[in-house]
């Protein structure tokens, strides 16, 4: 019995031990496939996916810190800086919310003892009373979270002690940054333009939305920059910002640095290179600046001009639709726009801010009901619509070369007891007029009888838009397609007048320049289009762009919008009017030039004013500059308007030179006309 029972022991355990080999090699092979199902698993995160992880894991472990990029610079056309970015410590402060008036007052004294004490000796320290007027209180320049600059340009010794004693000055903080500045003789200021932190220029729809779908960080906007908010600084933002620098820092998953920091340094922007020629423009600025204080204190009956305040130049060569010098003046210092224009600034310069050579501008009266006596930077044409006027009856035949006109004086219209006269400047009677001598003479009367009636006699109501066709050929009516920003197509009013009074109405007083009111850089394209015999151009503010390493990224070329063919015999008609026309300043003029005064009449707030006018090309036989000249409330043109042409003329000449020897020399023996 024991026997048998030790033999079963015996197979139980053969058994056992068969089952726990075959248990053993069934754990090994699952090992075995487990080891390799994770090592070919492993091998594919390491060559399949292992370069998208590792930039993953580089994405999530990098904070990036940006660096504002450094603008580009904009030069006059003989390299003259106008604008440039410099790199500086500015004082700013912080309003915070429930910030009390007294307490920003002692806060600004305190501000302008350290000021007294540590600042440059060879400057005058600000004042508590202009710090506090930075820290805009009111909000009046600045939205409530916006940073004031109070002062840029800190000395070391002002730097170290409000960086020691910080917490006597809540609120103030000192920071590194690129300031814009601007060329002490103002050169070109509004044409320039200025620049604004870019959480108060979204107002502007170029930056409203300016980092949606960008996902370069070297061109994503920071809040904090500044940006062109006017004139050629927001034309050319693009080409001038440049590209932002960037701090990467390696960081583990409490953003804590981990690693040396990587630094891709920020592009510079593209300089600009004007067309506008410094000699030339500041010699425009004078001009304008000196000859409004003749006329407003002049004995001179013909030439006293006393609300005089303001004037418009834009000079623009011929050929190539360079425009060299635009002033509006008075103008003011760009420099004031650093860390945000203050509000005694602004109140001081409102009127001035804007380009009133490319669009409306108020006249400069603080009063509302005062300001609206007086006209606008937009005026009239007056008289200067003549030769356009000639050339129209001349192309559609209401007249020829030689169609004659007896001018009493004026022209009468209107049916039977209700006629309206037309005069001429003083009922001036002419004599028999022919289209040249028309203009010669001024003749608001051979304008009205010979062209714009005749218009409605033969077209009627259909004759508005005949005259608005040529209007507009010659850039009355559209924009110049500069490009700047603003830029307005003056105001059409003939189609008013033929609403308000009728068609017959409206080409009349549209025949001697009183029915449309357009910009001073309209009237010098319209002028070049004259001087060149029907070619309309494009007006050109910049020369070139070039890198920061001065290679050239974009050149410009004289651009044609539109011609305008006349035969030959028309363009003399109005060319030997033009020549004959009687205007001051020019007495010693050493080249033959063409032009055309105006006399602008403009009712505005219940009254009559007169603005002066003037359009002018020289040479005659060769034109290579145009110029125009606005004066509300000037006057007569050919005085309160001309004269500041002839010194641009001659700025021009001696400069660069208004023939194709170059700069006009010294010699007192040229005269003529």
């Amino acid at each position: 019995m024991s026997d048998k029972l030790t033999e079963e022991a015996v197979r139980r355990e053969l058994r056992n031990r068969r089952h726990f080999s075959i248990r053993l090699n069934f754990f090994f092979f699952t090992v075995f496939g487990l080891f390799s199902v994770l090592i070919i698993r492993l091998a594919y995160l390491q060559f399949v996916d292992g370069p998208s992880l590792k930039q993953q894991e580089h994405q999530m472990a990098t904070k990036n810190v940006s660096i504002p990029p450094i603008r580009g610079n904009i030069y006059d056309a003989t390299g003259f800086p106008i604008a440039y970015s410099t790199s500086t410590q500015s004082l700013y402060f912080t309003l915070e919310p429930g910030t009390k008036k007294d307490a920003g007052l002692a806060l600004a004294s305190r501000i302008e003892a350290v000021f007294k004490q540590y600042g440059d000796p060879a400057e005058e320290p600000l004042t508590a009373a202009e710090i506090f007027e930075d820290m805009d209180f009111g909000g009046k320049v600045h939205y409530p979270f916006q940073q004031r600059r109070i002062k840029s340009g800190l000395t070391e010794k002002e730097i170290a002690y409000f960086s020691e004693h910080r917490d006597q000055f809540e609120g103030v903080d000192i920071v590194e940054e690129s300031i814009r500045q601007y060329s002490k003789d103002r050169v070109a200021t509004q044409l320039v333009g200025y620049m604004k932190q870019l959480s108060g220029a979204t107002s502007l729809d170029f930056y409203k939305d300016i980092n949606d779908e960008q996902d370069d960080p070297t061109l994503k906007y920071l809040d904090t920059e500044d940006v062109g908010f006017d004139g050629l600084e927001l034309m050319y933002q693009t080409e001038l910002r440049g590209r932002n620098g960037l701090k990467s820092y390696p960081v583990n998953n409490q953003s804590q640095i981990i690693g040396p920091m990587e630094l891709t340094k920020p592009v510079k922007g593209d300089n600009l290179f004007l067309t506008i020629n410094k000699d030339v423009q500041l010699a425009t600025q004078t001009a304008i600046t000196e000859h409004l204080q003749k006329i407003r204190t002049s004995n001179n009956k013909q030439e006293r001009a006393p609300n005089a305040k303001t004037g418009y130049a834009v000079a623009m060569e011929v050929k190539t639709g360079k425009v060299v010098a635009m002033a509006s003046m008075p103008d003011y210092d760009a420099n004031m726009w650093q860390g945000g224009i203050s509000a005694k600034n602004y109140e001081q310069f409102q009127f001035y801010l804007s380009n009133g050579a490319i669009r409306e501008v108020q006249a400069p009266y603080e009063d509302e009901k005062e300001r609206k006596k007086h006209p606008s930077s937009l005026v009239n044409l007056g008289s200067t619509q003549k030769p356009l006027t000639i050339l129209l009856g001349l192309n559609e035949g209401l007249i020829t070369t030689g169609s004659t006109f007896p001018d009493p004086g004026y022209f009468e219209f209107g049916r039977e007891g209700h006629e309206t006269r037309v005069r001429n400047a003083g009922s001036a009677a002419n004599g028999t007029l022919t289209p040249s001598s028309a203009i010669a003479h001024s003749s608001n009367a051979y304008m009205a009888g010979m062209v714009g009636n005749r218009l409605y006699m033969r077209d009627g109501t259909k004759g508005l838009d005949v005259w608005d066709k040529y209007m507009k050929e010659f850039g009355l009516g559209v924009k110049t397609q500069s490009g700047l920003p603003g830029e307005s197509k003056g105001s059409v009013n003939y189609y008013i007048e033929s609403k308000r009074g009728s068609a017959q109405s409206a080409l009349i007083y549209a025949s001697f320049g009183q029915q449309g009111r357009y910009t001073a850089l309209q009237l010098a394209q319209y002028a070049t289009t004259l001087a060149s015999r029907g070619t309309r151009l494009k007006p050109q503010f910049v020369e070139r762009i070039e890198d920061t390493d001065g290679n050239i990224v974009q050149n410009y070329k004289a651009q044609a919008l539109n011609r305008i063919d006349f035969p030959s015999s028309y363009w003399q008609t109005i060319e030997t009017g033009m020549s004959q026309v009687k205007v001051q300043g020019f007495e010693d003029f050493k080249y033959s030039f063409r032009r055309k005064t105006g006399t602008s009449e403009q009712d505005v707030g219940g009254g009559r004013v007169e603005n002066a006018v003037f359009i002018a090309y020289a040479p005659a036989n060769d034109p290579k500059l145009a110029v125009a000249v606005v004066v509300p409330e000037g006057g007569y043109g050919g005085w309160g308007a001309a004269p500041i042409a002839r010194k641009i003329f001659d700025a021009y000449d001696a400069a660069v030179g208004l023939t194709d020897a170059g700069p006009a020399k010294t010699d007192k023996t040229a005269t003529g006309n």
